[in-house]
C-alpha cells in the first residue's frame, strides 16, 4: 500500500508547485518522509529506497541502449 502512496505523492507533487517546493526543500530523507506524512501520505524509507533503485536501473538501461 505504501508504494501506491509514493506514486500518489509524486503525481500530486507534479501537479502542485507548493508541494513540490516543500519536498525539494527537505534536507534529508527523514525530513522528506516527515513532510509527506504530515500531508497524509503513508510512505516509508523502503519505498524511497525502491524508487531510487528503479531510477538507477532505468538510467543504466537508457545509458547502455543509447
Amino acid at each position: 500500500m505504501s508504494w501506491v502512496e509514493l506514486e500518489r505523492l509524486v503525481t500530486d507533487a507534479e501537479a502542485d508547485a507548493e508541494l513540490r517546493r516543500i519536498l525539494r526543500s527537505c534536507p534529508s530523507q527523514a525530513d522528506l518522509l516527515l513532510a509527506a506524512r504530515r500531508r497524509g501520505y503513508h510512505i516509508t524509507r523502503v519505498d524511497l529506497l525502491r524508487a531510487w533503485q528503479r531510477h538507477q536501473q532505468r538510467s543504466s538501461q537508457r545509458a547502455s541502449s543509447g
